[in-house]
């Protein structure tokens, strides 16, 4: 018995832990002072776990026994560094095994911030060239992982480019940064090559956490209580501030991506925003449809869409719940394609057992909608 059971689940957020070497290891030799380092990761005590297993290529094989005995309830063993196929991908395949998931989607854990914010753009994109090549080399292990690419758009020829090579190494997925790509919109023409290779690719854009800093800076967590303590930096990588406002760059990128046309222009193009919740999602499609029918005879090109910002985001965008939203709810009060299950394995923020939890908001939810939300949407967003 697997811990999906006889539900088909495929999962559209796990992650890979890297170790410190993750990215000198298939970045040029020139460069490798110039990229972002990982050795300084100091969440909790997960920096001391990823150092202590540098040099290591997967777990001892008295580990691998141990963890793969947890059978169904591995959702419940260790997290981080310590969970089965942390990073080894063959692992990660073991790992499936268990769960039970067809596919399972695989990001990058520590590495984008760095690599969005690397504040040479020479190092930035030759940062995010050795992620994709070891990102690739995780996923080659097993056909059911869909490796997710990091590409920054600030220089458009660089980013196709990088994109390309992505694509060659049979990543499924473009990360890309929630900001305004060199101090353009990203509807901008500019752009328009890089939505229209990832339409004719079938290979959709991702926004994630890490797509962003943290929304709330630092002078918002001086709060003058100094015995107070925040979870973020500690167990977990945000804190409760942070969770109130952490989609908000990410809604601003969809939104502003919708109202310049580019899903209009593109329908083949696809993205999720994976990682950031789902209970804002359906008040924007609501002011994106208020924004259009207002907006249309002052901005006339928003007059010449032949769909709504609705209809684009139903059939071009996909979210991720947080399990601790009621995903029922969000359906009733949109529509049942936007929405996805992912575990986050094997990170701690996504529980012990995501399936439960959403199968219980789910619980008054029709069986054809339930099948969506486990397996049909992500279909939908990874047609290969």
């Amino acid at each position: 018995m697997t811990y999906a059971g006889q539900r088909v689940i495929y999962d559209a957020d796990s992650h890979l832990m890297e170790l410190p070497d993750f990215l000198a290891r298939n970045a040029p030799q020139a460069m490798r002072r110039r990229i972002p380092d990982l050795s300084d990761i100091r969440l909790a005590d997960v920096g001391d776990r990823m150092r202590s297993f540098e040099g290591a290529q997967a777990h001892s094989a008295e580990t691998v026994a141990e963890l793969t005995a947890l059978g169904d309830r591995l959702t419940r063993g260790p997290k981080w560094h310590d969970a089965l196929g942390a990073f080894n991908g063959v692992e990660r395949g073991m790992a499936l095994d268990l769960l039970g998931f067809k596919r399972q989607v695989v990001f990058s854990s520590f590495c984008a911030t760095k690599i969005f914010d690397a504040p040479e753009i020479p190092a930035r994109y030759a940062a995010a060239a050795a992620h994709n090549r070891s990102m690739a080399e995780f996923c080659a292990a097993d056909v059911r992982l869909i490796g997710v690419a990091l590409a920054p758009l600030d220089e458009p020829q660089r980013a196709l480019e990088l994109i390309d090579d992505a694509l060659g190494l049979g990543l499924g997925a473009i990360w890309i940064p929630s900001r305004a790509p060199g101090g353009r919109s990203p509807g901008h023409p500019a752009h328009d090559p890089i939505w229209a290779r990832l339409a004719e690719a079938g290979v959709p854009f991702i926004q994630h956490v890490g797509s962003s800093t943290l929304s709330i800076p630092d002078e918002w967590m001086n709060d003058g209580q100094s015995e107070r303590q925040s979870a973020r930096g500690r167990a977990e990588v945000i804190g409760s501030k942070d969770l109130t406002v952490i989609f908000q760059a990410a809604q601003r990128f969809v939104s502003v991506l919708t109202l310049d046309g580019v899903l209009e222009k593109f329908p083949a193009l696809k993205g999720g925003v994976i990682e950031l919740g789902a209970g804002w999602v359906p008040d924007t499609i609501r002011r994106l449809d208020h924004a259009h029918d207002i907006w249309a005879r002052s901005e006339p090109h928003l007059a010449e869409f032949k769909r709504k910002p609705s209809e684009q985001f139903r059939d071009q965008l996909r979210f991720t719940p947080y399990p601790f939203e009621d995903v029922g709810a969000l359906i009733r009060e949109s529509t049942p394609e936007l929405y996805l299950f992912s575990s986050d394995y094997p990170h701690a923020e996504g529980g012990r057992d995501p399936i439960g939890r959403f199968s219980r908001a789910l619980a008054d939810t029709n069986a054809e909608d339930q099948a969506r939300f486990f397996g049909g949407n992500f279909r939908d967003l990874y047609p290969a």
